[in-house]
């Protein structure tokens, strides 16, 4: 038995999933289909206990922000937007053509990947989803498409049989702990959307206090106890590969992270049985009548399978609002959404509204639109729309006690008002879907990946709609002299400006608070809103902690650009004051050599000193053209080059230093190359002959390799 069985087995509060009584109230169902799943129900029925999955049920089509952001009391001008979200997020267009004006805007999603589905879900979950969706999973967005007319018990038969024989074997996921994944999947991010439990008290809740309940739905989770514990935390691990239309995100999970929230989804897990389906007693059906029967219901509009290509049917401007899904009374075999009154009204107008030529959106329309279809509205807002609300916020914490000094921003989502004019090109790609984005270790929350597909048309939106029409002026090309990386350094350190007291750099933490530390600062950065933001923080980034250092400051542009220039330059400069050790001059070759100019003793004022992992160093006289000297064990202290202006010849660190032959012959120097390992070519002429001179450690000492006109000799150096 795996960890995560014995963990399952010693819960109290095990129950069955409760789905029945929901097909109780589609008349559509059949009478002799309700009657089999009422029976089921009473028998299976035992109280709720505090899990996400036995969250309040939704009675229809759930699309979170449509909810989120429309009411009744919505005049239809308003109302109008939520239901061209509704046309787009419930896939109409899958089916139904857009006019051209609105294809782009009302693009549909890819649906679930079914090319692998029999892996994933048993033939009683296949059946109880196809045969009646809102039953099995209250809130999905996927129609139902039989209604209990004749011959639809032997189709739905043909399509579990189909959908049951795609398979491929997954490889096996670590055991998973259950505490584990409760404790990460109330703090990760999990709660944005989906809902919390009600034995999970958030961090900063009093024990005495009431937890507050979300007032939003929350996006429902019901196929959580269909998978079994291997197939989850695949999805759970990599949502996109299952569900490529990003809804679901990546949310950056390990393999062990995401086995534990899936053991922590199965607490009490009673996979649900199709007890209609075994007192129909279908004969089987065959997999090719199944294949035939997903595509001739189109099926194929919305899910890939790996075997066909999808079809549309009628014009979207032809539809008749007052029948087939709308329809006050739906007719036999059409789709079943389970659309609210909200709903329908929102859909109608949207109906309405696409018979005349799409409007050219802005570019924070195009913005607004596709956070709107990807709900980055539950964890952020954006011109004073959308944020996690309270109850949900409430569950977002930090892992550093200090984070705590700077309210909100410590543990809350940032902000996106001008992202477009913060965020450097690259910098949005490895935030949206790739990787080392993160800059705010102190937060437990992620930034999920949606995906490149549906986030890369974002960064030009953003760059549009947040651009200043007088963009504020910059120079960073590090020519003129103010710009001095020294100046820079000083104005972050402890008696400068005192930077460091909230933000860290590189490896070392700020001497307070723990903001965004400034390593990346010029990689994720554009250079004109640095500048923007030091003139007028609180204007600039509203909520900012940051004090107004910059406002009447004569020297603010001199000394803005001085610190771009250091921060540019910083792998190269030593750390501010206040951030700085002794040890932090000593240059230590870990995982590639370390090439470095200076006035090295016994090399000359010319040296270049390549120090090796392992312990064997070396130093090139650039002035002769020659190696100079090498040594074993530490390579060199910088001190003497970033503090001493008079600059006095640094010694050699380690033992055993020796003096190699002095140069023969008229040499010039010619510089040096790296190869893909980081090891150096010297470069010279000799004589008028091309030199490549290259030393590499070898046991007790280096293989010499000079290369005189192409022609190569190797020769040993040891001690």
């Amino acid at each position: 038995m795996t960890k995560v069985e014995c963990r399952m087995t010693n819960e109290v509060f095990a129950a069955p999933m409760i789905h029945a009584p929901a097909a109780i109230r589609h008349s559509s169902f059949g009478f002799r289909h309700s009657a089999l799943l009422l029976a089921a129900f009473l028998l299976s029925a035992t109280p709720a206990r505090p899990h996400p999955l036995q969250a309040e049920p939704i009675d229809h089509a759930f699309v979170y922000t449509f909810d989120q952001f429309n009411i009744p009391e919505d005049p239809d001008e308003a109302l109008v937007n939520g239901g061209l979200l509704l046309l787009a997020e419930l896939n109409c267009t899958a089916c139904h053509a857009a006019p051209e004006s609105w294809q782009d805007r009302l693009k549909p999603k890819p649906g679930p990947d079914l090319s692998a589905v029999g892996s994933r879900l048993d033939p009683d979950t296949l059946w109880l989803m196809i045969r009646s969706p809102q039953t099995r999973k209250k809130g999905t967005q996927m129609p139902g498409l039989f209604a209990g007319e004749e011959g639809d018990d032997e189709k739905v038969e043909a399509l579990v049989e189909y959908l049951g024989a795609l398979k491929k074997e997954a490889s096996a996921m670590p055991a998973g702990d259950a505490e584990r994944g409760k404790d990460l999947y109330h703090k990760v991010g999990c709660v944005a959307c989906h809902e919390p439990a009600k034995d999970a008290r958030p961090p900063k809740v009093p024990a005495e206090a009431e937890v507050e309940k979300p007032g939003n739905a929350s996006v429902p989770i019901a196929l959580a106890d269909a998978y079994d514990f291997n197939s989850l935390a695949h999805f759970l691990k990599n949502p996109l590969h299952f569900r490529p239309a990003g809804r679901m995100p990546d949310m950056r999970l390990s393999e062990q992270e995401a086995s534990d929230i899936a053991a922590y989804l199965h607490v009490g897990r009673v996979a649900e049985k199709a007890t209609a389906r075994a007192a129909l007693k279908i004969p089987k059906q065959g997999v090719e009548k199944g294949k035939a029967v997903f595509e001739k219901m189109n099926c194929i509009a919305c899910h890939q399978t790996g075997q066909s290509r999808p079809t549309r049917q009628t014009a979207l401007t032809k539809l008749d609002a007052a029948k087939g899904c709308l329809a006050e009374k739906q007719p036999s075999g059409t789709p079943r959404f389970d659309l609210n009154d909200l709903e329908k009204r929102a859909l109608k107008l949207a109906l309405a509204e696409i018979q005349k030529p799409a409007q050219k959106l802005t570019a924070q329309q195009r913005v607004d639109w596709q956070m709107s279809r990807l709900n980055c509205y539950a964890c952020h807002d954006r011109d004073g729309k959308g944020g996690p609300e309270d109850p949900r916020a409430q569950y977002f914490g930090v892992n550093d006690a200090t984070a705590e000094s700077i309210g909100q921003l410590g543990h809350l989502p940032p902000n996106l008002d001008k992202v477009g004019r913060k965020l450097t090109r690259g910098w949005f790609e490895k935030t949206l879907w790739g990787e080392g984005g993160s800059v705010r270790p102190y937060m437990d929350t992620r930034m999920p990946n949606f995906g490149q597909a549906q986030t890369e048309m974002l960064i030009s939106a953003f760059n549009e709609a947040d651009k200043l029409d007088k963009p504020v002026k910059i120079d960073v090309s590090g020519l003129e002299k103010h710009h001095r990386a020294e100046l820079g350094r000083k104005l972050l350190g402890a008696t400068g400006l005192a930077c460091v007291s909230c933000h860290g750099l590189k490896d070392r933490k700020s001497l307070g608070p723990p903001v965004i530390r400034l390593t990346h600062t010029v990689e994720r950065l554009q250079p004109e809103y640095f500048k923007e933001l030091l003139l007028n923080p609180q204007v600039t980034q509203p909520g900012t902690v940051m004090p107004p250092m910059f406002v009447g400051r004569k020297t603010a542009d001199k000394d803005i650009e001085s610190l771009w220039t250091y921060l540019r330059e910083v792998e190269g400069q030593p750390l501010p004051e206040g951030l700085m050790s002794s040890e932090d001059f000593e240059l230590k070759p870990d995982k590639r050599p370390i090439v470095f100019r200076s006035f090295i003793e016994g090399a000359g004022s010319h040296a270049i000193g390549v120090g090796f992992p392992g312990g064997l160093n070396a130093a090139f006289d650039g002035q002769q053209s020659r190696w100079a000297i090498i040594w074993k064990g530490r390579f060199l202290d910088a001190m003497s080059n970033w503090q001493d202006r008079a600059m006095p010849p640094i010694k050699p660190l380690g033992t055993d230093v020796k003096e190699l032959p002095a140069a023969t012959g008229e040499r010039v120097f010619g510089g040096y190359k790296l190869d893909k390992d980081g090891v150096p070519t010297f470069l010279y002429r000799q004589d008028g002959r091309q030199v490549e001179d290259t030393l590499r450690p070898k046991k007790n000492g280096f293989e010499r390799s000079v290369k005189i006109n192409g022609k190569e000799t190797k020769e040993a150096l040891s001690w």
